[in-house]
């Protein structure tokens, strides 16, 4: 895997991105940490053209984005122009709205409307995502809710980008469930987790209990082709955070 293939997620940067003279300086310390990418997620209301020269000014593309299920509903073609111009493939959504959480019928419903979704971007060139979290990991008759998403969803323009935090919390495999989505996932999350006076925490890359070897084994098994670095929570300064997350791995990726 190469260096330009390891992105900064700027929602661990969400403090210091509220406005463009924030997210100015934002993505001038996140390409000196060394990235070369970002994805865009939970940034401030800042104009997209604006978005778009800070990352050209600081040598930055724009691998990702997160981005609201109403909007993908309900202002398509903006969101589509919109990452056209950020020349970003990869249209993520952060997870399933409430209202379809709960119940296997929800998450079954779920996975046919957004493949409608998805399949409207596929045909403009973009890639659909999701994004998991641990509730995911909650079983409805025997199989776990992402399970029935996969399966219920549209194969060819549903993807995903798999969390390894999450799927650990859910109390699963990180690399196998990677393995699951083969062919469905280019884009993948990496956090760690560490536990700090009896509590499950957020932790920078290699600085927790995370099987990393065997986790990006399976990202370059499947062929991942952006590791999105993220850190929900930071027990220290969030760019220190996303730097120490760089330099650890940066060895594995490097194998």
């Amino acid at each position: 895997m190469k260096r330009s293939m390891i992105a900064a997620q700027l929602y661990t940067l969400r403090e210091y991105s509220k406005t463009a003279d924030d997210l100015a300086v934002t993505l001038r310390k996140v390409r000196e940490i060394g990235y070369e990418s970002v994805q865009v997620s939970g940034i401030g209301p800042i104009d997209p053209a604006v978005v778009k020269q800070l990352a050209d000014e600081n040598g930055l593309s724009i691998c990702a984005t997160h981005v609201s299920y109403d909007r993908m509903k309900n202002d398509f073609d903006r969101l589509v122009a919109e990452h056209k111009l950020w020349n970003c493939a990869y249209v993520g959504i952060g997870g399933i709205p409430v209202e379809f959480r709960g119940s296997r019928q929800g998450y079954e419903t779920f996975a046919k409307e957004a493949s409608v979704i998805s399949r409207k971007f596929s045909e403009q060139g973009l890639q659909f995502i999701y994004h998991n979290h641990k509730f995911e990991f909650e079983k409805y008759g025997g199989m776990p809710a992402l399970q029935i998403l996969m399966e219920q969803s549209d194969r060819e323009s549903f993807g995903f980008e798999i969390d390894t935090y999450w799927v650990h919390a859910g109390g699963a495999s990180a690399a196998e469930w990677i393995r699951k989505v083969n062919g469905r996932m280019k884009v993948v999350h990496l956090k760690d987790m560490a536990i700090v006076e009896d509590k499950q925490v957020f932790a920078e890359i290699g600085e927790g209990n995370m099987p990393w070897d065997e986790i990006l084994h399976a990202c370059r098994d499947i062929g991942v082709e952006w590791y999105v670095v993220e850190q929900d929570v930071c027990l220290r300064d969030p760019f220190e955070s996303l730097a120490i997350s760089f330099n650890n791995l940066l060895p594995y990726c490097e194998r």
